[in-house]
């Protein structure tokens, strides 16, 4: 009989037991990770935004901060690109019904009521670098010369407009306001300072921060609800019309009258859906036709035809096909030339 086991041989069992156990735990613990991980990369593949493909603009690396992108000499390109000198454009006043809190509304209160923060917290990535972009750009060439303060008042005046009901509710829509004729809002936009030459890149640099700072929220207080602007060297005629709330750098800053100038009027949601930078293509007006060219393209007017009893018998037959005689001598594809003319096209020998 076999003699039962030892006690020295009885820990190793336990030991190849445990050895067992932790060998099974080990591969268990590995398949459940490894379902954990494609678990968590498919609801991570479910949940991941669609992403949009750069096309046209975009797709040139023009965005956003094109500016950054140009090696020079910063004081050769701010030659090339001087910025214009900004004036905003004119634009008719919502024809929206007035609110019934716009009744008790005072319009002599010449008061500066700071804007509210401006909120992209809903707006997608691709929607905050365009904005991003065109923000910039106005800044540029709008107040490039101007001090910070200068620079935030611009930026305030854009975002204004944006959530003003009398404009565009994109940033980029309200940049390039009109841009596809020569009444645009923004001067710069349709005069040309764009295709002057590359943006300097310390100026650039300066205004994306700017333009950057408005974006987060920051208010600039003293230009209030300004929705227009214009420079020392001009003035316009709706200047008179306006309520000027601020004076500063090179720039004077209004907003309007009555209720469509008081926070309350400045309630447009931010749209998102931002186009694409740049000035829109412009508006080729038709010009006008000579009467000349009316005149040759216009159909020929329809003759009456001569009544048959008004026609003499000798030219009754006129309009009709000779036919040749047909007689017992003549057959099928004889000529009917004179003999004389016979040889008439022929090469002479």
């Amino acid at each position: 009989m076999p003699s039962p086991p030892g006690p020295e041989s009885r820990p190793d069992r336990a030991l190849t037991a445990l050895h067992v156990a932790g060998l099974a735990l080990l591969v268990c613990a590995g398949v459940s990770a490894h379902a954990a991980y494609r678990a968590i990369e498919e609801q991570a593949a479910r949940a991941a935004p669609v992403t949009t493909i750069a096309s046209g603009y975009e797709a040139q690396e023009h965005f956003p901060g094109a500016a950054l992108l140009y090696a020079g000499d910063d004081s050769a390109a701010a030659a090339l690109a001087a910025p214009a000198r900004g004036t905003t454009g004119t634009i008719a006043l919502p024809d929206l019904p007035l609110p019934p809190e716009a009744a008790s509304f005072a319009t002599a209160d010449g008061s500066i009521h700071p804007a509210a923060p401006f909120d992209m917290r809903r707006a997608s990535a691709l929607d905050r670098g365009r904005a991003l972009d065109c923000l910039t750009t106005a800044i540029y060439y709008e107040a490039a010369t101007e001090p910070d303060a200068g620079q935030q008042a611009v930026a305030q005046v854009i975002l204004n407009r944006v959530r003003h009901p009398a404009f565009p509710a994109t940033v980029c829509g309200v940049v390039y306001q009109g841009s596809e004729h020569s009444g645009c809002q923004f001067s710069f936009a349709c005069d040309g300072a764009m295709t002057r030459g590359q943006p300097a890149r310390a100026s650039w640099l300066r205004a994306l921060r700017v333009a950057a700072a408005a974006l987060g929220g920051y208010v600039y207080a003293p230009v209030g609800l300004a929705t227009h602007y214009h420079t020392y060297a001009v003035t316009p005629a709706w200047n008179r019309h306006l309520v000027m709330t601020a004076a500063i750098g090179a720039h004077f800053f209004h907003r309007w009258q009555g209720w469509w100038g008081t926070p309350g009027a400045f309630r447009q949601i931010y749209a998102g859906g931002e186009p694409v930078p740049g000035p829109h293509a412009r508006i080729i007006e038709a010009l006008p036709v000579p009467a000349i060219t009316l005149a040759a393209t216009a159909p020929a007017p329809v003759v009456a035809k001569t009544a048959p009893a008004t026609i003499q018998p000798a030219y009754a037959q006129s309009g009709t096909l000779l036919t040749p005689a047909r007689t017992a001598e003549a057959r099928p594809g004889d000529s009917q030339i004179l003999d004389r003319w016979k040889d008439s096209g022929k090469l002479l020998q």
